[in-house]
This record gives C-alpha cells, sequence and structure tokens, in this order.
C-alpha cells in the first residue's frame, strides 16, 4: 500500500467516523471508520519503513580500490 492510499484510507475513516450520523441497518458506519482509520495508519507505517529501506539500500556506497600495477607497454 502506498503512503498516498493509506493517507486516502485515513481520511475517509476518520469522516466515516466523526462527520456523519446516518445509520445503516446491521453496519455500524462508526466501526467502519475507526477499522479504515488503524488501517490507514498501520499502512501508513508500513509504507514509511519500507521507504526508510529502499532508501538506506540506495545511499550505501561501495568502493573498489585496484591496487595493481598498471600495465607497461
Amino acid at each position: 500500500m502506498t503512503i498516498g492510499a493509506s493517507i486516502f484510507l485515513f481520511a475517509v475513516g476518520a469522516i466515516l467516523y466523526f462527520a456523519t450520523n446516518f445509520r445503516v441497518a446491521h453496519v455500524s458506519v462508526d466501526t467502519v471508520g475507526l477499522i479504515l482509520m488503524i488501517a490507514g495508519a498501520l499502512g501508513l507505517i508500513l509504507g514509511l519503513v519500507q521507504q526508510a529501506m529502499w532508501s538506506r539500500r540506495t545511499r550505501r556506497e561501495v568502493r573498489v580500490e585496484d591496487r595493481r600495477e598498471p600495465p607497461t607497454y
């Protein structure tokens, strides 16, 4: 899940949890909003951890020293 999708899930969950007052038969809209907020927060945390791991991998610098004598012609 990308960071943008996680933020979107969290925002939709917050809207359902805090800003709605309608009722649906056999479905608790507040619970659905809370579940979406939890899923969005976990996705955001995992996305940031994954991005930190990838950035650490790309920053690694490898230096190879060539100690051989240059060829003489």
